[in-house]
């Protein structure tokens, strides 16, 4: 049967493809009238049984540095769709932001992505052609897929651009699309998709009182658009209205030979809804109103789903049967043998039985044989069946996680990877051959994280009670009994190099050592020490080798800014020992921790910290080597590791994963701050929770929460590699970071203050003949930086003027003195605030150290503003602090320090000019003399306006 595309195609106006690129118009399309979706050409009627849509078709999209491959899991709040017949069922599912499509019997699968929010509602037409997607996030998108090509046809923007959408309902004859919002005053809209309108056809506002609607469904009409139908109540019912309880609303369906609609309850009935007629001498009823007339008990046990086959009913429920019911509900057939659970949707076959006889189970409906196509049911419990209707077989496609998936861990040496969710599944799979090898359910706790030992024999797992498992890697099976030496949840676990410690870290901000030992002829494990060695979260836990041995080394980083090592020869039983703690940042809060590739003679750790820099600190003196920028893609980076290698000709190419708050990204090593070094795909919207990679570096894992699926990324390093040059060479990509660009003003004052700086450390009184020079006195860094609006604070300078000094240090042995234009462009680059200093920052300062005046603003009283200047952080001295207010105030227009006895006047003249109380406005405005951006007109813009020039700091 021939079927056609609508009018508004791929390529056309407002139309994304499936990366976010405009698609491409399909072979043969003009700009003429086109039958609407799903509708033949000849006859004008839907097809009832199209070809099925095969993933071959859907298209390749084209050379990115990162492609998904798989997605292990689905999101179980959805449905899941059958798109094929026969016996080899089409899945159709949605994965986070992804739509998936699952051919379980060729074991393929294709993705359609376009949402950058997690996908919340989805539905299909009835012919299977056409697929429609809503996310619930901010910039909400709707878009209709085509399900035999994967491409988008239709893209709704701004459809609810407040809360996005809770509902998706596609009418029968698929020419109109009915979304609902997320909101709490919730909207209805009706779109006529089929035409390239950018409004509604009709919306209206629904009423408070008739609850949350979380689902919807459409009749299909070809004259107007058609009502939805009630999903919560298109009346009030309570008690009263029957006399009876009805339980809680489940799925409503119209009924397929009347203007009637049911809907199914908790308690195991059916509401009979009907249009409302006036009665004689009232005004005439508002078009489509419903009133419930009937409530119908079926069962006991409440209903879960309610839809229409054909001319049938047919009702699941939390026991996991199934029903089928006739036009005047007498019961035709049942399937009770399941044992499935809560059932959360049915999906049929788009293919007739082709031997009706051979379907039928012995009954009759009007002297015809009944049957059925078979029928795809997805449960609470995270398991999709396929059902044959002879009632003869039935089995499980997919059992999949129920609840959060957070800890997965890849073999070292295998083509392997261990799932662990909080439902306590733990699985394995060949992730080359995409293959479930084998299962264990912890019933008594959730799976927090996994870790692999380097010989790949064991598996190591934490637990959120506290419980630590270490069990063979292929049986799953206890190697010995667990420990339970946490007090909370486990949320690091990693092995040494040689396999002879485990270490844990815990919410209890505490480090917990295990080692192997030998006993009665056999090796086992036992727990050393362990010790509260951080006061705030601990982010990452690290084994490494020392420098000068085959010794291990442990680490640990936390959120309070410490970098602890632990001296594990010296530890003895319960006594761990710490070899040295270092402060590894001064403002910002460190995030996770790696050892860098030996790339160059000097031996670095590698950390993240929470404002977008990177930090390489050398393994054996702590000291901060170098600050680079790192990458910038909405949140700074949550976890890092260094992909393995197997390039034998190029060791020196080494390459970074990493995730940050949604998305998943690859880095080019070395760092050195260039943007078009890195590029990042989002992966889980509602967050990632674990990264890991394969033992040869060709794939890169990410677990995403809440949203209990694993995605596989094939990284491809030769177009990442490909991107570089296109942001320019040496130091064009540095250029192009500063305001305006090479040709800019900003850099031409930069070159003015370079050069000014060379006169200041000549002197400047001098008369005698001057030698221009291409370099600095690395003393006159701080001065050029204050000069272009950064200004750092004394610790960063000295991070600053010895990162150049010691730059060729382990090469040459000897230290630097001067810098030069290039180099400082790169230096101020890598140091600077990636965003600037904003507004909020300095109301999130003024939230904390302040308090509620009488008009209920956050402020600071004048004399402990002054005290805290004077006595926190690098606090000021009092002349310091006098010649520092009364420049910004233009009272000392030389800018130098008071003379000694000019403090008392000073201090009388600053009470005269600040007010007692500071508010974070005055502070910005009249003490800093900055200005104050206006608010915001676009309330989702997510990068505050830089107060100062941008890369500044106050």
């Amino acid at each position: 049967m021939e079927t056609c595309l609508p009018l508004e195609g791929p390529g056309r106006r407002g139309q994304r493809g499936v990366d976010g690129r405009p698609g491409s118009a399909l072979a043969g399309g003009r700009a003429e009238r086109r039958a609407p979706a799903g509708e033949c050409r000849r006859t004008g009627a839907p097809p009832r049984f199209p070809r099925r849509p095969t993933l071959t078709q859907v298209p390749f999209r084209g050379l990115l540095p990162q492609r998904l491959r798989w997605v292990f899991g689905y999101s179980g709040a959805l449905a899941v769709h059958s798109l094929g017949g026969g016996e080899a069922p089409l899945l159709l599912y949605a994965c986070s932001n992804t739509l998936v499509l699952h051919d379980i019997l060729g074991n393929r699968q294709a993705h359609l992505q376009g949402h950058s929010n997690v996908i919340s509602c989805l539905c299909v037409s009835e012919d299977g052609r056409w697929v429609a997607t809503a996310d619930g996030g901010p910039d909400a998108l709707v878009i209709v897929w085509d399900s035999f090509s994967g491409i988008p046809v239709r893209t709704i923007f701004d459809s609810h651009p407040a809360d996005g959408v809770a509902a998706i309902a596609i009418s029968r004859d698929a020419k109109y699309l009915a979304t609902i919002s997320a909101g709490t005053v919730q909207r209805v809209c009706v779109w006529k998709w089929t035409y390239a309108t950018e409004a509604p056809a009709c919306s209206a506002e629904l009423r408070p009182e008739f609850g949350r609607q979380v689902s919807e469904l459409l009749r299909g009409r070809a004259e107007e658009p058609p009502p939805p139908a009630p999903t919560r109540a298109a009346s009030l019912l309570s008690l009263q209205t029957f006399s009876k309880a009805v339980g809680h609303f489940s799925q409503s369906v119209f009924h397929f030979n009347n203007s009637q609609a049911l809907t199914g309850t908790s308690a195991g009935k059916l509401v009979l809804w009907d249009a409302v007629r006036p009665r004689p001498r009232e005004p005439p009823a508002k078009p489509h109103a419903m009133k419930a007339i009937k409530l119908m008990p079926m069962q006991k046990d409440g209903l879960t789903v309610l839809t229409v086959l054909e001319s049938y009913f047919v009702t699941c429920d939390v026991k996991g049967d199934v029903k089928f019911y006739d036009g005047q509900l007498q019961l035709l057939d049942w399937y009770s043998h399941l044992h499935a659970g809560p059932i959360r949707s049915i999906s049929f076959s788009k293919s007739p039985p082709s031997a009706p006889a051979d379907y039928s189970r012995s009954r009759t409906v009007g002297g015809q044989p009944f049957a059925v196509r078979n029928f795809i049911l997805s449960t609470a419990d995270a398991t999709v069946l396929h059902v044959a209707t002879d009632g003869t077989k039935y089995e499980k496609v997919m059992e999949e996680a129920k609840r959060a998936v957070n800890a997965i861990a890849c073999h070292p040496s295998q083509a392997l990877i261990a799932v662990g969710s909080h439902c306590g599944l733990l699985k394995v799979w060949d992730y080359e051959q995409t293959k479930y090898l084998v299962s264990r359910i912890f019933v008594e706790a959730s799976i927090q994280c996994l870790s692999y030992d380097p010989e790949g024999s064991l598996l190591a797992a934490g637990f959120t009670d506290g419980s630590v498992y270490i069990l063979d890697a292929i049986s799953l099976q206890s190697n010995c009994k667990e420990f339970k030496f946490s007090r909370g949840p486990v949320t690091h676990i990693s092995f040494s190099h040689d396999s002879e410690y485990l270490a844990t870290a815990d919410e209890k901000l505490s480090v917990t050592v295990y080692r192997r030992v030998l006993r009665n002829g056999q090796r086992c494990w036992e727990h050393l020490a362990g010790l509260h060695s951080h006061y705030k979260p601990i982010r990452s836990i690290l084994f490494g080798v020392q420098l000068d041995s085959d010794e291990p080394r442990l680490l640990s980083l936390g959120e309070d800014r410490q970098l602890v090592e632990y001296d594990l020869n010296s530890s003895s039983k319960d006594h761990l020992v710490v070899l040295r703690r270092d402060r590894v940042e001064q403002a910002a809060v460190p995030l996770c921790l790696a050892w860098y590739p030996q790339l160059s003679t000097e031996s670095f750790i590698l950390t993240a910290n929470s404002c977008y820099k990177m930090k390489l600190y050398n393994t054996t003196t702590k000291m901060c080597r170098k600050t680079l920028l790192g990458p910038t893609y909405g949140s700074p980076l949550e976890k890092m590791q260094i992909l393995p290698t197997t390039n034998l000709m190029d060791p020196k190419k080494r390459y970074l994963a990493y995730i940050t708050k949604d998305k998943v990204g690859v880095q080019i090593l070395p760092v050195d701050g260039n943007p078009h070094k890195s590029s990042a795909f989002i992966c889980h919207p509602g967050g990632v929770a674990d990264l890991a990679c394969s033992y040869d570096g060709r794939y890169v894992f990410t677990a995403g929460g809440d949203d209990c699926t694993v995605m596989k990324w094939e990284v491809n390093l030769p177009a990442l590699e490909a991107a570089v040059p296109l942001g320019g060479e040496d130091l064009v990509p540095f250029y192009n970071l500063l305001d305006g660009g090479r040709d800019g003003e900003f850099f031409r004052e930069l070159e003015d203050y370079f050069y000014y700086a060379q006169l200041r450390s000549h002197g400047i009184d001098t008369m005698e003949t001057r030698q221009v020079s291409a370099h600095i006195p690395l003393e006159e860094i701080p001065f050029v930086m204050r000069a272009m609006g950064f200004y750092p604070s004394e610790e960063k300078i000295e991070e600053m003027i010895n990162e150049v000094k010691f730059s060729e240090y382990a090469d040459t042995g000897k230290q630097v003195t001067k810098i030069n234009l290039g180099d400082f462009i790169k230096l101020y680059i890598n140091h600077r605030p990636a965003f600037g200093l904003s507004m909020k920052k300095i109301r999130r300062a003024f939230q904390v150290l302040g308090y509620d005046n009488e008009n209920g603003e956050k402020v600071i009283d004048r004399g402990d503003l002054l005290s805290l200047l004077q006595c926190r952080g690098e606090h000021m001295t009092e002349e310091e602090l006098a010649a520092c207010l009364t420049t910004l105030l233009g009272m000392n227009p030389e800018g130098g320090i008071s003379e000694p006895g000019t403090c008392d006047t000073s201090a009388a003249l600053l009470e005269e000019e600040i007010p007692d109380e500071i508010t974070a406005e005055i502070f910005t405005a009249d003490i800093l003399g900055l200005p104050i951006p206006e608010p915001e007109k676009n309330k989702t813009e997510k990068r505050d306006q830089s107060l100062i020039h941008e890369g500044s700091e106050s």
